[in-house]
């Protein structure tokens, strides 16, 4: 008797793409749905729809065959249609925690398998006894990297006891970076996605003056030459800041940088774990013990030590925690190819013939 498990495709599989990064985020899904022997349908983003008829056409041309790989396009209805469909076994989702909630209870209720990277409210430790000048680059290109539309962006700088004074070069770094277009190869900061996108962040950070934080660099109204018109926000640094205020509790998405402070490691642990987010944090120290120590403590499911954005390659997965992830099995790595397959476990019994059965068998003969 032999028993083994092996894995089988599920069928059509689908994802729903946000517009931060059109071509990466897709490629979390496709080449792992596709290479366990699924079709996919892929909904991108209405906003920057064609990253993904790019990847289509290279997909053709790569040998991938027709109806293998689908993009379809549309706003509620096509998510909705998405989530319905019978012949879709599996959603992928990768964006805000309106769509991404509403994804998942729709689509689980239907009874599909469902990956769901949502917001974030990514916070990093930096302990007095860090390499200075590396955790303050590292924090500035963290926060105000890509506009900071990202949901691994880090959105709040927790500074323990001494670290404290290092808030002036903080600032300073995010004022020497250049906000432009992205035309431009010398920009450090582009634009935000759409004007909704801009005022949204203003307004946040409006309401942090209104809730009592302190604005030490301020962004807003910043303008670029030959894009008058066009939706930028400039790094902005709050200090100030406290659990309770809406420019922490909401993920901001534009280039906005929280500052806490702590007393203690313990402090700012307590702070991370306190947040309703949990797709990453950080820690700058040289103390080891302090690393491991903070790696043990901390919810959220991924973690840098000196590293502000602890993205892994992607033979890992993108373990988001708390709110940032709904589902059981994370984006790519070991985990992605469990999510597009199913188990099957096979037990065989191939037992010997009867010798006598065989002359039952013979050839007939005519006589």
């Amino acid at each position: 008797m032999d028993t083994y498990e092996i894995r089988q495709p599920l069928g059509v599989c689908a994802g729903i793409a946000p517009f931060n990064f059109p071509a990466m985020c897709p490629l979390w899904m496709i080449p792992i749905a596709v290479a366990t022997g699924n079709t996919f349908v892929l909904k991108p983003s209405e906003k920057d729809a064609g990253a993904a008829i790019m990847l289509s056409q290279l997909a053709v041309e790569a040998g991938v065959p027709p109806g293998v790989l689908n993009v379809v396009h549309g706003t509620v209805d096509t998510v909705n249609f998405i989530c319905d469909a019978p012949e879709i076994a599996a959603v992928a989702f990768v964006g805000s925690n309106t769509a991404g909630e509403h994804i998942y209870r729709r689509a689980s209720h239907n009874g599909k398998r469902v990956q769901a990277n949502m917001g974030a409210k990514n916070h990093t430790a930096v302990l007095p006894d860090a390499s200075k000048a590396h955790a303050i680059n590292s924090i500035t290109g963290a926060a105000f990297g890509a506009a900071g539309q990202r949901c691994m962006a880090l959105s709040v700088a927790i500074l323990v006891g001494e670290a404290k004074q290092w808030l002036p070069e903080i600032v300073e770094n995010a004022r020497k970076l250049k906000v432009g277009s992205g035309f431009d190869p010398t920009s450090d900061v582009g634009p935000m996605i759409s004007p909704q996108a801009l005022q949204r962040a203003e307004a946040l950070i409006q309401s942090a003056v209104d809730q009592g934080a302190h604005i030490v660099l301020d962004g807003r109204g910043v303008k670029v030459e030959g894009f008058e018109r066009g939706n930028f926000l400039g790094p902005t640094v709050v200090t100030g800041v406290t659990s309770d205020m809406d420019i922490y509790k909401e993920e901001v998405f534009g280039p906005v940088l929280c500052v806490m402070e702590a007393e203690t490691l313990d402090q700012s642990i307590e702070i991370i774990n306190a947040n309703q987010y949990g797709n990453g944090a950080s820690i700058f120290t040289s103390s080891g013990h302090a690393g491991r120590y903070f790696q043990h403590a901390v919810e959220p499911g991924q973690l840098g030590i000196n590293v502000a954005i602890p993205v892994a390659l992607p033979f890992f997965s993108f373990s988001g925690a708390k709110k940032s992830f709904w589902g059981d099995l994370n984006m790519y790595g070991k985990m992605g190819v469990a999510f597009y397959t199913r188990a099957q476990t096979v037990t065989a019994v191939w037992p010997e013939m009867d010798a006598t059965a065989s002359k039952m068998t013979a050839m007939p003969i005519l006589k």
